[in-house]
């Protein structure tokens, strides 16, 4: 029984560096992801004013995105960018923490 005990003990000291690093790697990439596309997203819609053919379109998107931004950040895009990538890095650390609770469990059982 002590035996059993001190193995479980073992398995979970080793598998906690696991989980802060799986944790970590999950917050990050999904705190990137989104500023991302959003930069992309609006790289794109900057590069598409200059063609004469789409800059009216582009124009408008562009501060329509700007605007839907500002929204987040309490009138400020950059700060809206940061918090919904900080959002979604809180849920994906809350998914992969989940993930791993299932994995353990289902391990147990």
């Amino acid at each position: 029984m002590v035996s059993q005990t001190l193995h479980r003990c073992y398995l979970s000291m080793m598998t906690l560096p696991m989980l802060l690093r799986s944790l970590l790697l999950a917050s990050m990439l999904s705190f990137a992801v989104p500023l991302l596309v959003l930069g992309v997203l609006i790289f794109c819609l900057s590069l598409f004013t200059w063609l004469p053919v789409s800059e009216a379109v582009a124009q408008i998107g562009l501060e329509q995105l700007l605007k839907f931004l500002a929204v987040f950040g309490q009138g400020d895009a950059f700060q809206g960018v940061i918090i919904i990538g900080s959002t979604c890095s809180l849920v994906g650390t809350l998914f992969d923490s989940y993930a791993y609770y299932q994995r353990q469990s289902l391990k147990d059982s």
